[in-house]
């Protein structure tokens, strides 16, 4: 069989290339004869830029940046023609951050927009900023303020850094220095800015908000929406209500308001790795990442993939960490089967302990029963 192994990154315990490599491993074991296709894949999150440089002619460059709480990490900027390839994970991760650190209300994006800003400085015209796994909740008020834009409160003074001080935010002067460079925001989420269906409300329980601080935090965004819609020249009307504002804690929104356009994410990254070709010669389909939910039906890799396959009339498994979609929404996804590699171990903690070599021994089973 010829089988084309697609996964996404799980989590923080695996990369994409890592979880494509332990099924690869796995699946070996039971059906070595096949013949395995590795297209580890990224849907704008952890992984973007790394997927991106092994697939695509170009050269990358190591910027110096921030974290979320402003302490320096190393970036990398994808050059491919006058394209440049950034993510937005590498400055503004959740994994950049231990449990007790995460905090929505003070974490900046500041660190994307150097990253940003050395693409424009190495001559891209189009920079594609994959959005994905943030810990910060601010709006990309962080990334303007590194890019030239002050935003200011009642009294002139530069807001600190966090959403929540948006809350205070009167007014906001210059302009981005961006050089006439086009955005892209390649993101897998469609949430707008703000309310139920917001950053704040959908994605900042898992950034460490505290249910107490959600009203507040949500209110401060959807002030910096409404005065950078006055007050920055070209920024489009109902900036918070597009789709994909909300996206990586209002990233999104920011760099529409920059003149950006949205693209998906794994769209991006499919174009380049060749994904619709490969599974349109393959026998099965393997996808998979950390948690497949509700969420991966929207946009995610396996989703995405899942997709694909049926579109070429192929078979396709996810191999996840946990599972949480039933049969029958599997199934209408284009998901043959789900498998879990929490249960091949026994328990969430005993897959977390090892997971490379669980996920291999997961592979190795499926492989027992689905290989010719």
């Amino acid at each position: 069989m010829r089988v084309v192994v697609a996964p996404d990154s799980f989590g923080g315990t695996m990369s994409a290339v890592e979880a494509a490599g332990g099924v690869a491993a796995g699946w070996r074991r039971s059906a070595p004869a096949d013949e395995l296709v590795l297209l580890p894949l990224s849907d704008g999150g952890p992984g973007f830029v790394d997927v991106l440089a092994a697939a695509l002619p170009g050269r990358t460059v190591r910027v110096p940046t921030t974290d979320p709480l402003g302490r320096p990490v190393v970036g990398t900027v994808l050059l491919a023609g006058d394209t440049a390839y950034v993510e937005s994970a590498q400055a503004t991760g959740l994994h950049l951050l231990t449990g007790a650190e995460r905090d929505p209300l003070r974490a900046s994006s500041a660190g994307l927009g150097v990253l940003l800003a050395a693409a424009v400085e190495c001559g891209a015209r189009t920079v594609v900023v994959g959005l994905g796994g943030s810990a910060t909740n601010d709006a990309g008020a962080g990334l303007l303020a590194a890019l030239g834009v002050r935003l200011l409160d009642a009294t002139g003074a530069a807001l600190p850094p966090g959403g929540l001080a948006l809350a205070a935010l009167d007014r906001v002067e210059g302009a981005p220095q961006l050089r006439g460079a086009g955005l892209v925001a390649a993101t897998d989420v469609d949430n707008p800015l703000c309310g139920p269906d917001g950053a704040t409300a959908v994605f900042g329980p898992q950034k460490g908000l505290r249910p107490a601080d959600a009203a507040r935090l949500d209110a401060a965004l959807a002030r910096w929406a409404e005065v950078v819609v006055r007050d920055l020249p070209g920024v489009p009307a109902g900036l918070a209500d597009l789709p994909g504002a909300g996206a990586a804690g209002g990233l999104g929104a920011a760099l529409f308001a920059l003149g950006g356009t949205r693209r998906a994410g794994l769209d991006v990254v499919g174009e380049a790795v060749g994904l619709a070709a490969a599974v349109e010669r393959a026998d099965l389909v393997l996808t998979g990442e950390g948690a497949f939910d509700f969420q991966s039906l929207r946009g995610k890799v396996a989703g995405g993939v899942a997709a694909a396959a049926a579109t070429a009339g192929v078979p396709c498994l996810v191999l996840a960490g946990q599972v949480a979609v039933g049969r029958r929404e599997a199934a209408a996804a284009g998901v043959e089967a789900a498998y879990a590699v929490a249960d091949e171990a026994g328990s969430v903690e005993a897959a977390l302990a090892d997971p490379a070599d669980r996920l291999a021994d997961l592979a190795a089973r499926v492989a027992g029963r689905w290989s010719r």
